[in-house]
């Protein structure tokens, strides 16, 4: 027993696996516990035993497979991945439990077969089930059979698939085991419990004992219906309700559901084996059958008949057999051989069923002929003959031609019709019998019961009685409105007896159906609420009574048979509900009117109403509008009471008043009453006769659209035009246009008779009054946006001019959507039915078609044209084709009778001569459009064979036949094609064109319908045969059709469809199934009532939605297609662009083999867009996965192929290493060269990188590694940003990578992340990194840890997301980690939190372990006595990250990454000080930190902290103290106290209490305002800044968007922020503290503040703005100018990268920028240039020159010239010396820009601020400039030999101009003093010209920036104005600065120099002197302060703005205010003049 031991250690899984029986039993045993134990189906601990249940059940020990069965069946219940194991189990339980003698052996394994079916793995347990029975053991063959009949009975015949059951049955009942047999029963008993009698046939050749037997079984069988018992697990809710039943006592109802579905689910056909019976035709079949004697035709006819009488025929083509036949039915004389042939055409329809639809047509007519025999045996074949035919076919397609025969002369003709029509009615049901078929076979049948002969009026009635059954009273009573009672009460007591074909299911539909809509109705009908009761029509007879007598007023809808006919059928359509709704009445006398109206009228009313003063006429109507109002619904006599308002004067009313309230009154009864036709007529004479009134025209439109509300637009309509057109007045005849157009926008279109309307149009058209015309042409567009295209048929013939004006009015319809409309839906919403949707959709568009004359072309299609479509020389073929097309261009429109051209027109499709085929196509699709929608009859023996022509090896001939199909399909619908099994036959062509061709086909038209017919189901075969062709374009088709086949058929039926594969290729489909399930689109939507109409213009957008879908997700056939094709097309399903992709491709591909000189990566515009956008939309496969499959590469490869060089690619792709290390070295090479093509395909290069990750090579990683450190740099110095879509499908394969074991990977990966920082936010860095320290690899989660550290450490907390606290708690977990680098890693980066953070750590953390938390104190504590190693740490850091976070923040802003500061709201938690600190920008973090780590560690005497008078503050919201005074390393003793407080007061600034915050501004204020303590917050000013602009950020959001908050608590808050802001940036020393990012913050803060229009509508609103101006003006001033300079320049980069920014903030910017140049003279020499001019660097680089100008405005490109302009001004030459900084100067046009200003003052090094002087000047010229002097005469001279000359002239001004602009010091006097008079004046006028012109441009000169001369001249015009208007405004002294500075001003005008810049007081001193410096408190300072800018500020706002525009554009712009124009141009002129005179 020793080795028992042993086993007992090993873990379960092993047990079970071992050698030792007890071990695996004992296994076995625990392995049950477990399983039965584990609540989690999806639990890991599963997947560990996916391989050993088949061990479980096979087990060679009979005790230890017994143990092992139980366990298999808890594991099959409870595993979620159980499913994987169904087929090795299942085949193990077959083979190896049910020959086990033990019977529990057997019951389990039958269980765990159960519970496998249970978990929706039926198919593969069936199979293995039936595979069983072929085994030879008779013990499996029972209990297979037992588990089948087990499985049936639980789960039904819609789970357990019967048809191959039933296959083997016969095969069960010839065993020689009786057991065998008799299980076999028993299986056969409970088969027919579900499927009933369509078992008897696959059954009726076994043993006729066994089948007696059987049938005595059958009877026995209880006739209710079977239900299931157990469900899947997808079943749930179908069990719960099972349950309830149950409990309930198992109510029969409940199963309905259920059994309807059960019930009709198999048919015995289905069960039955093909026959194929055209090959055993005798041989002599067609000769016999048209032989003289009439014996022989017998014979060869009953050969025939025997054939058909196999129950299933094999499809085929039996055009010839079915054409023979038909002709022995129509022509044999034989009597008994006509009834032989029926015979055999019903044998062969019931024998083929759909398949024989195609044949319908051809034979029904001939039969209904031949019903004119008189003998019952004939008559008897015949009805079954038509009745099999009739299920082979549906009524639509076979509707003409009954019709056509329906009035026929012969009686027993009519009367056979109409039985037939009856039968046929019974097989139908409301969807398939719409109204559009209804309303001509009513027509049709109306006559019949009118008819002499009373056989055929009974057979009507029948008719109609079924009619009425199956569709309802509320469809059908429309059209019986003209019956009288007695007929129509025969109708009912027929439709009583009626016993529908579908049982009482769909009689049930229909009633549920028709009683919906009627309820809303219901107060609609005076009084008759009943008539509509059509629960059972039967039942009340009462009410129904009632309904015919109020319609019995038939005659007035007869006695207009315009009307009639239009509205009649058209109406019938759309308008369901109204129609049966109409109210008729008898006209009354007017005797009984007056009677009535007497009745609820006042009597002084009526007297007054034909009184001779109008006063009283009007006070009579107004007393009946009220009685009108007041009246109910059901007594209002609405008749009598229009005949009184029609009663003398009636409409001949002369007082417009009198006739204004008459027509609201007509309007109001309209609305009010029961509104009959009858009332209508009697006042819309009137009424169109008052349309065209000036003062009365909108009354009567109201009124009449109020009537065609109660009696239906088309019959309003209809009688309104013809009554406008009737009469003369032109004003009435466009005005009831104009009303029309409005009326059909607001009731839709339905039911309008477009026919009556165009003649009306028509005569509009040709009138004489110009308006008339217009309102036509204006209805005919409405009209277009329901009618579409067809509309304009009508109008073919018109004059051109005229016609050019309806196609400009279709035009501008083009692409409009008809409105949705809005009136007469309430009572129409009979249409709610389904039924009427469906034909809705179908008839709307159609019914204008309708409308158009169709010719008969049925006489021109003679034998001969035939003949000769037929004949032998391809020539006379064509000269036939001709004939056609021209017959068919000659009628337009025609009837769908065509002969015998069907035929002929078919073997004309496989015509050897490919160009007659494609004439064929081109005139089927002329056929289409001729023949409209009764093209349907044809699809099936016309439609079909185009189809086949799809599989034609030219590409020309498929499109061909592509179009041909759609133009069908257009007409057609989908319907007809996808009936019947046609479309599957072809579809099972193994042909590769056809497959992609109808596949693609499909899948463009599949998604648009909204039901499909069931047949669809047959093509899934062979679909499914598609997906694994050996042509990839069919597979991808296929691939792309998926999930359109399964948004109608559903993922079980599809599933179900693969039962029959083999076993790979089922999974493989099964895998697409599953795939195709996520992207299944949903069905259409029923189209709303108002676009059911399909627009002309818009008929192909039908479509185009479709296609888009299809593209969508056909392609994003998601995750795991095994198949590499999948992604060739990239997702385009649409054929054009796989087209033009290919070519794309070819064309490289012809040079590129031989030659690899060109650029490796092609730009392709919008690629990198396109591709993005392709992923959103999930047309193509999301680059996400664990390891790459075989589709992702493929998809990589089709998206390369457009933009990769072929050759490259090659290499990319190659399976072999080495040619990815070439390629990679290629890619290195060509980086830099490049840089554009990398970035545009940066997307696809990471992607491909990704898949190097995974390869196994060390040398290819280390290749790639290199690259992408060389590819981030370059990104890096292009400011380029990761997108989101390359970040996602990049950084986490990457991560990966850190957990290499290899080091120097390692490393290499770890400096690429920290590359990534630079082109990609850190915060989102985080997330990807904070996802990889979920890693199994340790390595991967130490390396994750220890970046997550560096990213805090560099960038502050704010980089932590989701939030600090979260991912804290989430670096925390890993302190407990199993491995001890982890475990080291997660302690040193939260350590490096906490030198960042402080004590706030353990807050954030929160609840850690014990022992986790003193390794983490003990960590802190030893990183604290070693304090020298952060700051280190920190430096190297430094330069590498933070360099260009400080300076180029912009870097990091740049393009979707967005301003990490700003994001720092959303991560706050509002409430608790404590959060400010962490919340940090991070570009600032650093300073903190440095200062904090100054001040060394801290000794423990933080109690004297509790002394400080701040105390009371501190108690709530402090830190428990120990903590602190143990661990926190930072502050030195001299500080501990003051900073301490500080940092604290600070932290509070930002609180989201207003209170606190205030309370601790004000201490901050105090400490400011005394000059000995405002030392002490040196070192926290970055600190303070942030927490207040923290605050504004705070205010912003949230306090001003808070209802609650009282606004004067804002306010105050914003003073003290301001006050304690203006406070510090007094003291020059602390404001040169702030860095940059702060500033930058702190700008964008203020500027907000000053935008903000919440702020303005405050009380004290227009204050705030004020001192916030002035704090503005202080910032500028006082802060170091490089920071301030360097943060406005970052800012500005920012708003005008960030869309969302608006341009009034850059304008802002702008200015402030503006006022830093202008302070610059003074402050040039303590600026550091080299950092500005980076600046503006990385600004050049983000914005060139071409996207500036691109700007809305122009003040982006102005400003930053100015700036240069100015620096040079300042610098001269040496500025070249300051791109120190600058790493790639050629990266922006800075250097070019720079070099171009000081090109020309090279010669004359002097500064440029020194110009030319006047005489009163001095000025000392050095000796270089005295020796370019020689040089300068040398140009000048040069310049006047040009305007000298004739040819030059301009060019010379030009030059001169240009040259006087740079150097206006340069002197001309000499060379014109020798000239002319007349030569000096053209050169002065010229100059003149060329300045004002340039000046009107605002163009800058030579684009040099602005002279130094202009600036000054338009610079200070308005700061003068500003600062005097200042010094007035305010009453104050104006000191004499100002004077002075506008000495300079006027000095600098007139040219004369200001000796030196720098002396100047800056301006802004100016503009702020008012302020004094220092006030009492932060309140009382800020009010004074205030009061003083109050007035000023707007006029400052003002001429600011105007200055600034003036000051950059290049000469003044009159911009700034008239006279300061007119000043400038003065000047000029006064300043010209003197220095003529100087040089003289």
């Amino acid at each position: 027993m020793g080795d028992d031991s042993e086993w007992m250690k090993l873990p379960i899984d092993q047990k079970c696996e071992h050698k030792l029986w007890k071990a695996r039993l004992n296994g076995y045993e625990e392995a049950l516990k477990l399983f039965q134990k584990i609540d989690d189906e999806k639990s890991p601990e599963w997947s560990k035993y996916l391989g050993l249940i088949k061990k479980f059940v096979t087990d060679s020990n009979a005790v230890a497979q017994l143990k092992g069965l139980e366990a298999a069946l808890a594991y099959v219940e409870n595993a979620h991945v159980a499913g994987k194991t169904t087929g090795e189990v299942a085949s193990g339980v077959v083979n190896k439990v049910f020959n086990q003698p033990k019977a529990r052996a057997k019951e389990l394994g039958l269980d765990i077969c159960l519970m496998y079916i249970e978990i929706e793995k039926g198919e593969a347990v069936q199979e293995e089930l039936l595979k069983g029975l072929d085994n030879k053991n008779p013990k499996i063959i029972v209990a297979c059979i037992e588990t089948l009949r087990k499985a049936l009975s639980e789960f039904g015949s819609k789970i357990i698939s019967l048809k191959p059951i039933i296959k083997v049955l016969p095969k069960l009942f010839e065993s020689r085991e009786k057991a065998v047999r008799d299980e076999a029963k028993l299986l056969a008993v409970e088969i027919y419990r579900w499927i009933r009698d369509a078992l008897r046939p696959p059954l009726q050749n076994i043993n006729s004992v066994q089948l007696k037997e059987l049938e005595e079984e059958w009877v026995k069988v209880s006739s209710a219906a079977p239900k299931q018992t157990r469900f899947l697990r997808s079943q749930q809710e179908l069990k719960a309700k099972f349950e309830q039943q149950q409990a309930v006592g198992g109510d029969a109802d409940g199963g309905g559901d259920d059994e309807e579905e059960a019930v009709p689910q198999v048919d015995a056909y289905e069960l039955l084996e093909a026959v194929e019976i055209l090959s055993k035709l005798p041989k002599d079949f067609y000769e016999k059958i048209e032989a003289k004697k009439w014996q022989e035709r017998k014979e060869a006819l009953e050969a025939v008949e025997l054939l058909v009488k196999n129950p299933k025929l094999e499809s085929g083509d039996y055009a010839d057999l079915v054409k023979v036949l038909k002709k022995v039915v129509g022509k044999d004389t034989n009597v008994m051989l006509v009834a032989l042939a029926a015979k055999c055409l019903a044998g062969l329809a019931a024998g083929l069923r759909k398949k024989f639809g195609q044949y319908a047509g051809h034979v029904v007519p001939t039969i209904l002929e031949k019903f004119k025999e008189k003998k019952p045996q004939v008559v008897q074949a015949l009805q079954e003959a038509i009745d099999a035919i009739f299920l082979t076919t549906t009524l639509q397609n076979i509707s003409e031609d009954v019709l056509a025969v329906m009035d026929n002369k012969n009686p027993t003709i009519k009367q056979q019709t109409s039985l037939f029509i009856a039968r046929s009615f019974r097989h139908c049901t409301p969807s398939t019998l719409p109204k559009s078929l209804l309303k001509p076979f009513c027509a049709a049948l109306l006559k019949h019961i009118n008819d002499s002969a009373p056989e055929v009026r009974d057979a009507g009635f029948e008719a109609l009685g079924t009619a009425l059954k199956v569709a309802g009273e509320k469809a059908v009573n429309p059209f019986l409105a003209d019956v009288d009672k007695l007929k129509l009460d025969r109708i009912k007591e027929c439709a009583e007896k009626v016993e529908l074909i579908y049982g009482k299911k769909t009689g049930g539909a229909a009633e549920k159906k028709e009683g919906k809509p009627i309820t809303g109705k219901a107060p609609a009908l005076s009084g008759s609420g009943g008539d509509k009761e059509t629960k059972d029509a039967a039942t009340k007879p009462g009410p129904l009574k009632k309904a015919p007598t109020v319609k019995s007023g038939g005659p007035p809808k007869k006695g207009k048979p315009a009307a009639a006919a239009g509205m009649g059928g058209a109406g019938a359509k759309g308008k369901k509900g109204p129609e049966t709704k109409e109210i008729f009445e008898s006209e009354l006398s007017i005797e009984v009117c007056e009677e009535k109206a007497a009745a609820v009228l006042p009597a002084s009313c009526i007297q007054q109403l034909d009184s001779g003063n109008w006063k009283e006429r009007l006070a009579c109507m107004e007393e009946f509008q009220k009685a009108v109002e007041l009246m109910e619904r059901s007594e209002m006599p609405c008749q009598a009471l229009v005949r009184m308002l029609a009663k003398k004067p009636g409409w001949k009313e002369t007082n417009f008043q009198v006739m204004q309230m008459k027509l609201h009154i007509v309007a109001l009864i309209a609305q009010k009453g029961n509104f009959s036709k009858t009332s209508a007529q009697v006042v819309l004479d009137g009424l169109v006769d008052k349309v065209g009134d000036v003062k009365c025209g909108s009354n009567a439109k109201e009124a009449m659209t109020a009537i065609a509300e109660a009696c239906q637009l088309p019959w309003t309509a209809e009688q309104v035009v013809a009554m406008a057109f009737s009469q003369k007045n032109p004003k009435n005849q466009s005005e009831t246009l104009n009303w029309l157009s409005n009326a059909i926008k607001e009731f839709g279109f339905s039911g309008l008779n477009v026919k009556a309307f165009i003649s009306n149009v028509k005569t509009a058209l040709a009138a004489t009054n110009p308006a008339v015309r217009t309102s036509a042409i204006t209805l005919l567009g409405v009209m277009y946006l329901y009618v579409g295209p067809p509309l304009r048929m009508f109008f073919e013939d018109e004059k051109p001019a005229l016609l050019s004006q309806i196609d400009a009015e279709f035009e501008k319809m083009q692409g409009q959507m008809a409105p949705a409309p809005t009136r007469g839906i309430s009572r129409h919403s009979g249409g709610g039915g389904d039924d009427g949707e469906e034909e809705e959709q179908e008839d709307v568009g159609n019914d204008v078609v309708d409308l158009l004359p169709r010719t008969d072309i049925g006489d021109k299609i003679t034998a001969e044209l035939v003949s000769k479509i037929g004949d032998k020389n391809w020539k006379i073929r064509k000269e036939g084709l001709d004939e056609v097309t021209s017959i068919i261009n000659d009628a337009k429109f025609i009837q769908p009778n065509i002969g015998e051209l069907p035929a002929a027109l078919k073997s004309r499709l496989n015509d050897s001569n490919k160009i007659l085929v494609q004439q064929t196509l081109s005139i089927l699709q002329q056929l289409a459009t001729a023949m409209g929608p009764n093209i349907k009859q044809h699809v099936k023996n016309l439609g079909i064979p185009v189809i086949t022509v799809l599989g034609d090896s030219k590409n020309n001939v498929r499109a061909a036949a592509l179009a041909t199909v759609n133009a069908w399909a257009e007409q057609t619908g989908m319907k007809e094609w996808l009936e019947g099994e046609d479309l599957s036959e072809e579809l099972k062509k193994e042909n590769p064109f056809l497959r992609q061709e109808l596949l693609g086909w499909l899948a463009e038209k599949l998604p648009t319908l909204r039901s499909v017919p069931s047949d669809l189901l047959l093509c899934v075969p062979h679909l499914y045969s598609c997906l694994e062709d050996r042509n990839g374009d069919v597979r991808k088709k296929a691939q792309d059709a998926l999930p359109f086949f399964m948004m109608h058929l559903g993922f079980e039926k599809m599933a179900k469809a693969t039962s029959k594969l083999k076993p790979t290729s089922k999974d493989q489909v099964l895998a697409m199934l599953e795939k195709a399930k996520a992207n299944m689109p949903a069905k259409p939507a029923p189209p709303a009532k108002a676009s059911s109409r399909v627009v002309g213009g818009a008929a192909p957008a039908k479509f185009q939605p479709a296609s888009a879908l299809a593209e969508d997700s056909g392609s994003n056939t998601m995750e795991s297609k095994p198949d590499p094709k999948k992604a060739k097309a990239g997702g385009a399903s649409s054929k054009a662009k796989g087209v033009q992709g290919k070519k794309v491709l070819s064309k490289p591909n012809l040079k590129e083999d031989d030659d690899k000189s060109g650029p490796i990566f092609i730009i392709v515009p919008n690629g990198k867009e396109q591709r993005m956008k392709d992923e959103k939309g999930l047309k193509v496969l999301k680059w996400n996965f664990t390891t790459p499959r075989d589709e992702y590469i493929e998809q990589l490869k089709t998206q390369m192929s457009s933009c990769v060089a072929k050759w490259l690619q090659d290499e990319m792709f190659h399976a072999d290493f080495q040619h990815h290390n070439k390629a990679l070295a290629v890619m290195i090479e060509h980086l830099e060269i490049e840089k554009d093509g990398v970035i545009s395909c940066l997307d696809l290069i990471l992607k491909w990188l990704t898949l190097r990750f995974f390869d196994t090579n060390t040398s290819v990683l280390m290749k790639a590694l290199e690259y992408l450190k060389l590819l981030f740099n370059l990104l890096s110095q292009e400011e380029y940003h990761l997108t989101e879509n390359e970040a996602s499908s990049f950084i986490p394969y990457l991560i990966l990578k850190v957990g290499e074991p290899k080091d120097v990977i390692r490393k290499d990966v770890r400096a690429i992340l920290n590359r990534m920082c630079l082109i990609y936010p850190a915060s989102k860095m985080f997330t990807f990194i904070m996802e990889g320290t979920k890693s199994k690899n340790s390595k991967q989660r130490a390396e994750c840890l220890e970046e997550l550290g560096c990213l805090v450490e560099s960038y502050g907390m704010n980089v932590c997301q989701p939030t600090p606290g979260k991912a804290l708690k989430e670096m925390a977990t890993h302190i407990g980690d199993r491995d001890n680098t982890v475990r080291n890693a997660a302690l040193n980066t939260i350590v490096t939190v906490y030198n960042v953070h402080g004590d706030q750590v353990f807050k954030l953390i929160g609840n850690l372990s014990e022992k986790d938390m003193s390794m983490l104190e003990e960590r802190i504590k030893r990183s604290a006595k070693r304090p020298s190693a952060a700051p280190v740490r920190q430096a190297e850091e430094k330069p590498q990250r933070t360099q260009n976070i400080s300076a180029n923040a912009s870097m990091l802003r740049k393009g979707p990454a967005e301003d990490m500061s700003s994001k720092l709201n959303q991560n706050r938690n509002m409430g608790s000080h404590s959060e400010t600190t962490h919340t940090v920008p991070r570009e600032f973090q650093l300073d903190l930190d440095e200062i904090e780590n100054d001040n060394g560690t801290v000794r423990c005497e933080m109690p004297a902290l509790v002394q400080h008078k701040l105390d009371d503050i501190f108690e709530p919201v402090l830190i428990p103290e120990p903590k602190i005074r143990a661990v926190s390393p930072h502050f030195d003793d001299m500080h501990s106290n003051t900073a301490s407080t500080i940092n604290f007061v600070i932290s509070q600034v930002a609180s989201g209490d207003i209170n606190t915050s205030i309370q601790a501004l004000a201490q901050i204020d105090e400490v400011l305002r005394q000059e000995d303590k405002a030392e002490a917050m040196s070192g926290h000013i970055d600190q303070f800044l942030i927490a207040t602009f923290m605050q504004l950020r705070l205010i912003y959001n949230t306090h001003m968007a808070d209802e609650k908050l009282d606004k004067d608590e804002i306010v105050k808050l914003y003073s003290c922020i301001i006050g304690s802001m203006i406070s510090l940036f007094q003291i020059e020393s602390l404001a040169r503290e702030a860095s940059t990012g702060v500033l930058k913050d702190l700008m964008h803060g203020l500027i907000t503040l000053m935008l903000d229009s919440r702020v303005e509508d405050l009380e004290e609103g227009e204050q705030v703005i004020r001192s916030v101006n002035l704090l503005v003006v202080k910032v500028l001033e006082k802060s170091d100018q490089t920071n301030i300079l360097s943060a406005l320049l970052v800012l500005l980069q920012d708003s005008l990268l960030a869309t969302a920014s608006s341009p009034k903030f850059s304008e802002l910017v702008m200015k402030c920028l503006w006022r830093m140049v202008r302070l610059l003279p003074e402050t040039i020499n303590s600026i550091n240039l080299d950092r500005i001019l980076l600046d503006i660097h990385i600004f050049m680089k983000v914005f060139p020159k071409e996207k500036l100008k691109q700007c809305k405005s122009e003040f982006p490109i102005r400003t930053l010239k100015t700036l240069l302009h100015t620096l040079c001004k300042l610098k001269g030459p040496k500025i070249l010396d300051h791109l120190t900084m600058i790493d790639n100067k050629n990266e922006s046009e800075l250097e070019a820009h720079l070099c171009r200003v000081m090109k020309h003052s090279m010669d004359q090094t002097g500064s440029k601020a020194d110009k030319d002087t006047e005489k009163g000047a001095s000025r000392i010229v050095s000796k270089e400039e005295k020796a370019s002097k020689a040089k300068v005469n040398d140009i000048l001279a040069e310049i006047f030999k040009k305007i000298g000359s004739k040819e030059n002239t301009k060019e010379g001004l030009a030059e001169l101009y240009e040259y006087k602009k740079k150097y206006s010091d340069a002197d001309i006097e000499p060379f014109l003093k020798n000239s002319s008079q007349f030569f000096q004046s053209y050169v002065e006028r010229g100059l003149r010209l060329i300045e004002t012109e340039r000046e009107g441009k605002g163009r800058i000169a030579a684009s040099t920036g602005i002279s130094p001369q202009m600036e000054g001249t338009c610079v200070p015009a308005s700061t003068h104005t500003v600062s005097s208007s200042i010094g007035n405004t305010n009453g104050e002294e104006v000191g004499p600065s100002v004077y002075l500075e506008r000495l300079k001003i006027l000095r600098q005008r007139c040219g004369l120099d200001n000796a030196k810049q720098e002396d100047r007081p800056p301006l802004t001193s100016l503009l702020s002197k008012p302020a004094l410096p220092t006030v009492a408190s932060s309140t009382d300072m800020l009010h004074s302060k205030l009061s003083q800018l109050r007035e000023s500020r707007e006029q400052y706002q003002h001429l600011d703005l105007d200055s600034n525009q003036t000051h950059s554009s290049g000469i003044g712009t009159t911009l700034a205010s008239p006279s300061s124009a007119a000043a400038n141009i003065d000047d000029l002129k006064k300043r010209l003049e003197r220095i003529k005179s100087s040089r003289k």
